[in-house]
Parts: C-alpha cells; structure tokens; sequence
C-alpha cells in the first residue's frame, strides 16, 4: 500500500493527514497557525507532520512524497508561495524549506483552493472532458476550475471571484466586492453593524437566523444574494457541468446552499435552469483541501499533465 501526506495551511489553522490511494485518511492531526512571524508559522506545520507520522507506524521514508496547500499565488515551479493576505509567508520557500527538514525530495506545493477543487473532481463522477468549478466560502471567498482535466491559472490569479463587485443590501460602501460581504469575517462585520454583540462569531449569527432573529435573516439572505450573483458570473462564463462548494460557512451552514439556488432563480434564464440542477456540496467538507494536497502527492492523474 502507498501513502502521501497532505497538508493544508491556513490562517487559523493547520490540517495535516496521511492517505492512501483509495483517499481513505490514515491519520489527521490538527494544530493553530501561529503567525507571530514566518518561522513560528513554518515550526507549526513541522509539529502538524511529526505529530500525523506519530499517530501510525510509518516513517517519512515510507511515503510516495508530500503535498502542500497555501492560500494565495504560489509558483509551483520553485515552490515558494508568494503571496497571501492571512499569513507571513511572503517569498517564503516552503517546499525547499521541507525537503531540508525531513531529507526528502518529492514536496508538492500549490494552491490551497486548487487543491481542494482536486479532491472534489476526483470523486465528482463527471466527465473527464467536462468543466468543474470549486467555490469555497469561510475565512475569504474563491473558486478554482478544472476544465477537461486541466487547471484554468490565467496568470496566477485566476478564480479570485472574491474580488468581485457585487450588490449587498447591508453594507453601503463605495465598492463591494463579495469577499468583503459574504466570507465568514464579513457575516460576523454586518452582524455589529446591525448592533448585535461586538465579539458575535458567523456561527452565533447563523444560530440567530435558525430563530428566524429578523436581523441576522437580513445579514445571511444579503450574503446569500451576493453569493449568487457570484455565481451567475460564473454559470454565463463558463456554463460549468458541475459547481461544488465547500469551505466553512458553507460546510457548517448547507441551508446556504438552498438560499444560493433560490436566489438564482431570479437571474437565470429559461436556458440556465439546468444549471440549479449541478450545485453541490463538498463531498469531502472540511477535509477537501487537506485530502487533495495528499491526492497531489501521488501525481496520478490527468491533473498532473497541469
């Protein structure tokens, strides 16, 4: 039997697993982003690998190699990420930074949102030749696109969809873009707004919004709403077979997903309504980004020609 290890480095958090080839996780382990500075962040991910490795009988030695998710634009080639808004890793070398630590050579890095958008398309039984689009909703709001086997990158930054100008009914600035008003920080920013607690998290919002709280019904059916017209640019861009999402917000709170399609339906013509039909939700939830550094570990597949 053959196994990676994948792991996933966010903001507020690492997620570390061991997987074999059928995507079963062996071992996970979880741990705090420290992101104090570029070393205390790099000290965390190497306790998130030890701590995995010492939950089974492996050794570094026994795996097929190591995949890496970042957020931000990353160069594959060199493996460095080069950018990211939610942690101190700019310029940072972290593929060559692993391959020191653990002497090891084969360390894959990309994308944190690519990678997960891997994990889903693995398991979405589409075609081959379709088009697949991967959107995830939590800390920040971006989407990913696999199209007949192949990442769509643009220059780098495609699949940026947070950085669209959309409409929102709660806040009233000069542009809003959708990560601003629909991300798990944004819902908990409307909430003070709409004078609940100043210290009230996106999870006590959604809970309000089970009890039908009038306000917190205004704060998720605007970040539903702007969530669509996200959407719909995609759906009259790309015409995709599948639309898959995943991240936090969505995971937690899969009504979302409902409310998305209901407010679809006022955009979409005659032609589109077949496009209702392929809004998913994560198959691999909280683990889609995790599951797929470890899936690109393997370099199996038609993806790995990207």
């Amino acid at each position: 039997m053959s196994y990676t290890l994948g792991i996933d480095i966010g903001g507020t958090k690492i997620a570390s697993v061991i997987i074999d080839r059928s995507y079963n996780i062996i071992s996970r382990v979880e741990v705090e982003s420290v992101n104090k500075d570029r070393e205390s962040l790099f000290n965390q991910v190497i306790k998130a690998i030890d701590l995995t490795i010492a939950k089974t009988s492996l050794t570094m030695t026994d795996l097929v190699g190591v995949g890496v998710g970042v957020p931000g634009k990353i160069d594959k080639k060199k493996g460095v990420a080069i950018y990211q808004n939610n942690i101190p890793w700019e310029n940072f070398p972290i593929v060559s930074r692993l391959q020191k630590e653990y002497s090891i050579k084969n360390v894959w890095l990309d994308n944190d949102v690519y990678l997960a958008t891997l994990a889903e398309w693995k398991v979405s039984n589409i075609s081959k030749n379709a088009t697949f689009v991967y959107l995830t909703v939590s800390t920040g709001i971006s989407c990913s696109i696999i199209h007949r086997g192949h990442f769509l990158r643009g220059d780098g930054f495609a699949g940026e969809i947070g950085l669209l100008p959309v409409e929102t009914e709660v806040f009233k600035s000069k542009i809003d873009r959708l990560e601003q008003v629909a991300s798990g920080p944004a819902i908990e920013k409307a909430a003070r707004k709409l004078s609940f607690n100043k210290n009230i998290n996106a999870k006590e919002v959604f809970e309000e919004y089970y009890e039908d709280n009038k306000k917190a019904n205004q704060i998720i059916l605007s970040a539903t709403k702007s969530i669509a017209h996200g959407v719909y640019s995609i759906i009259c861009l790309l015409d995709p077979q599948q639309i898959v999402f995943g991240g936090g917000v969505i995971n937690n709170n899969p009504v979302m997903i409902e409310l998305i399609k209901e407010q679809l339906t006022n955009f979409i013509v005659k032609e589109q309504k077949s496009s209702l039909d392929n809004v998913k939700l994560s198959h691999f939830t909280q683990n889609a980004g995790v599951i797929g550094a470890g899936i690109y570990a393997f370099k199996e597949g038609d993806i790995k020609k990207d």
